[in-house]
């Protein structure tokens, strides 16, 4: 798909192959940029890497084979590109090595369902909550707002805001439990 020049070419949109390969790529960037920014500390950094790696993936776009998970191939390509990303930045000697890397690598591929099924679950049980316990998990956990500041905030007692974070986030989990059980479940 490199015209000779060797510059990128969209994948033919006209073709099935060319629109999956388009989908597939689009529906895999955010957790595509979640597995770099798992071995890459910073996220502009990572934005960095993934940038590289869709160049990459685009210009290999021919070489994908459909019906073929595309994640773990396009991980594959980052992976690289992360190990270059490192090498260049060899210097700093505040890394990990790049056995460690390559090993937190291969668990976050393996562990990427998992992840996105606990996103998921996550956000269907946050849809779930009564809006007032929503907002209050959303104000407690979007920003800095630490429970003293939140209570001043909502112009209660420390102790009666903790409680009730407490009350939400035992709700989440077990809702959360429930999702993945019966998502387990019906998978079966």
């Amino acid at each position: 798909m490199t015209s000779s020049t060797d510059q990128p070419v969209f994948p033919d949109t006209d073709s099935e192959n060319g629109r999956e390969f388009i989908a597939l790529f689009t529906k895999s960037q955010r957790r595509l940029y979640l597995y770099i920014l798992s071995m890459v500390p910073h996220p502009i950094e990572a934005e960095e890497i993934l940038q590289n790696a869709n160049l990459i993936i685009w210009k290999k776009a021919q070489q994908f084979e459909v019906g073929t998970n595309f994640f773990a191939w396009a991980c594959q390509i980052a992976h690289y590109e992360i190990l270059k990303f490192r090498k260049k930045r060899s210097r700093d000697k505040h890394q990990f090595s790049d056995e460690f890397v390559s090993q937190v690598a291969e668990a976050v591929k393996e562990n990427q369902d998992v992840f996105e099924l606990r996103r998921n679950a996550l956000m269907f049980c946050l849809d779930k909550l009564r809006q007032k316990d929503r907002e209050l998990i959303q104000k407690r956990y979007q920003g800095s707002n630490q429970g003293m500041d939140l209570a001043d905030e909502l112009g209660r007692p420390v102790n009666s805001v903790y409680q009730s974070l407490g009350r939400v986030r035992r709700t989440l989990f077990e809702c959360i439990n429930r999702y993945i059980a019966a998502e387990s479940y019906s998978h079966e």
